[in-house]
């Protein structure tokens, strides 16, 4: 039975309590200690949803572009009428969205203006193990470290977060992610809709109390939610075709997203970037770290209408509203989605086949083994293709059972979703992935090739509480 007294005693033997708050009293990897008082109220629709700022090259080469970015603590309004104190780079809630190309070098300086460690990670990104932000390669308060990107991948959306051990989860919940876009020449040649008709939504819970404190505390204590930094907000646009780029920046929480008047809207992509063939959706359910690219139609409503995109899965006392889009006029639109949106590479056949156990109490473990970096948990070969077993062992209890959810996660390389309890994937799993969700008692299967780079790399539950208490494992390529 998942209780009070479970949660606390697989917290405490994760080494931190305040993974898992209970009652009123909220104490956090970094030492902080919180008491909660009232959640702010707000209305929904009080604020016009922003979009994140881009952030432009400091210097630009024939092959690389250079950027600079600092962490530090921001003063924003993300509930109407109130300031909060939240973690962020370059100043903004969600961090500034970095617009890479195919081919060209991203070189990305990371500055520490925080009182505590961070790591920036890549999520999705192919990288050297140098660059991919593991969990003990950390930037000191005051110090700087370089990243850098080769962007040889296919065009994707991608985010970067914070990934420092035992901070991972505090961090990220108090503000430390962006997003990263990669586009190619293939992508920028498809007739979707482009420039100001391709529009990100960040995605996110929260709890803001009623004097404006921002708290990182248990995900059913955190009533609000945002989308690119602002609670509930509303969102002009004109009756026509827009792409809608969804990221989930849950930290321990998972959503399920439908527009509230049951209207299909078109899936075109995900974590890996484009499919093979759009699908015809009606909702979409997703975890911290998951991404979903779809293409909605406004010119079904009238003009002076309104929409709402709302969770399905809210919580007890929560409201279900996310995001009012409000048709406010007309627009041409010469955009359209192709019934062949890319070339997905084949399936993987495998050459070696794992099996992984999630588990959260009475600790939370992969394959019983709480995170060590430095033990190698997993020891594969370059360009070697493998089939792993993942496995959510956890029974369902009662909502609201966030903590019992898993989502796996594997850094370096995308994978293919081979089946779901036995049976072929859907719309949630489809196409490239590096994020995969799991209800309790779920079983998946997923075939990947480990290409690229040597050296040593993750694969961890993206519930970030989770992997901030140890349900994470190491994983060395080496070469052939």
């Amino acid at each position: 039975m998942l209780n009070r007294r479970n949660l606390l005693k697989a917290a405490a033997g994760a080494g931190a309590v305040g993974l898992f708050p209970w009652g009123r009293v909220m104490a956090s990897p970094s030492g902080n200690v919180a008491v909660l008082g009232d959640a702010a109220t707000s209305a929904p629709f009080a604020h016009a949803m922003p979009m994140p700022p881009v952030l432009r090259p400091s210097s630009s080469t024939a092959a690389a572009d250079t950027y600079h970015l600092r962490m530090a603590e921001s003063s924003l309004e993300v509930v109407r009428g109130l300031r909060s104190t939240v973690r962020t780079y370059g100043g903004s809630l969600p961090g500034p969205t970095i617009h890479a190309v195919r081919g060209r070098t991203a070189v990305v300086h990371q500055t520490n203006g925080l009182a505590v460690d961070t790591a920036v990670h890549l999520h999705g990104g192919h990288v050297r193990s140098q660059d991919d932000g593991l969990p003990m390669d950390t930037i000191a308060p005051g110090a700087t470290r370089t990243y850098t990107y080769p962007n040889q991948q296919r065009a994707a959306l991608l985010w970067y977060h914070d990934h420092a051990h035992h901070l991972e989860a505090e961090n990220v919940h108090m503000g430390l992610h962006g997003q990263y876009r990669i586009t190619d020449e293939h992508e920028l040649s498809l007739p979707l809709p482009k420039g100001r008709y391709d529009v990100p939504l960040v995605i996110r819970d929260a709890r803001v109390e009623a004097d404006g404190t921002f708290v990182y505390t248990r995900p059913s204590d955190c009533p609000h939610l945002l989308v690119n930094g602002k609670e509930r907000p509303y969102f002009k646009v004109a009756a026509r075709k827009y792409r809608l780029r969804v990221l989930s920046a849950c930290v321990n929480r998972y959503l399920s997203l439908r527009f509230a008047d049951g209207a299909e809207f078109t899936q075109i992509g995900g974590d890996g970037g484009l499919l093979d063939a759009p699908v015809t959706r009606t909702s979409m359910t997703v975890m911290g770290g998951e991404r979903v690219d779809i293409v909605v139609d406004f010119s079904r409503y009238p003009v002076g209408s309104a929409v709402v995109l709302e969770n399905t899965l809210a919580g007890s006392g929560e409201r279900t509203e996310v995001l009012r889009f409000d048709i406010d006029r007309t627009a041409e639109d010469r955009s359209s989605v192709p019934g062949r949106l890319s070339v997905l590479p084949p399936v993987p056949r495998a050459d070696v086949e794992r099996e992984f156990v999630l588990r959260t109490y009475p600790q939370m473990t992969i394959n019983d083994q709480l995170y060590d970096p430095a033990r190698v948990d997993v020891r594969t070969t370059l360009g070697s293709s493998e089939i792993w077993t993942v496995k959510n062992v956890e029974p369902p209890v009662a909502r609201p059972d966030f903590h019992v959810w898993h989502s796996f996660h594997t850094h370096l390389v995308n994978f293919r979703v081979l089946d779901r309890n036995g049976r072929g994937p859907g719309p949630d799993d489809a196409g490239l992935k590096d994020t995969v969700t799991l209800a309790p008692g779920d079983t998946v299967r997923l075939a990947m090739t480990w290409s690229g780079y040597t050296g040593s790399y993750l694969y961890h539950c993206h519930q970030l509480g989770h992997s901030s208490g140890g349900q994470m494992g190491r994983i060395d390529i080496v070469a052939p």
